[in-house]
């Protein structure tokens, strides 16, 4: 059995090679493979217990943030205010 660091290094490079893949312009369905390899493992890292939702959030937006930059701004969600404004 892979130990936690073992298995968040190896999503990490799995979410850097779809990242960079997205950026360069690879082919759809190449692209959606990946996703779905990707998909399947932090699905499986969920149910075993071996990482948390938050864990796993945070990890993908660092390693995205690392291919293509931050994000532009960061968006809260706030129902009452999303009322008020409209």
């Amino acid at each position: 059995m892979r130990s936690k660091t073992e298995n968040l290094a190896e999503l990490r490079r799995m979410l850097h090679d779809v990242f960079v893949a997205r950026e360069n312009g690879t082919n759809y369905a190449r692209l959606a493979r990946a996703h779905g390899y990707v998909d399947g493992y932090m699905r499986a890292l969920l149910e075993s217990g071996h990482v948390t939702k938050q864990e796993l959030l945070e990890l993908v937006a660092a390693e995205r943030a690392s291919v293509a930059g931050p994000a532009t701004r960061e968006v809260v969600l706030d129902p009452v205010a999303d009322i008020i404004a409209a």
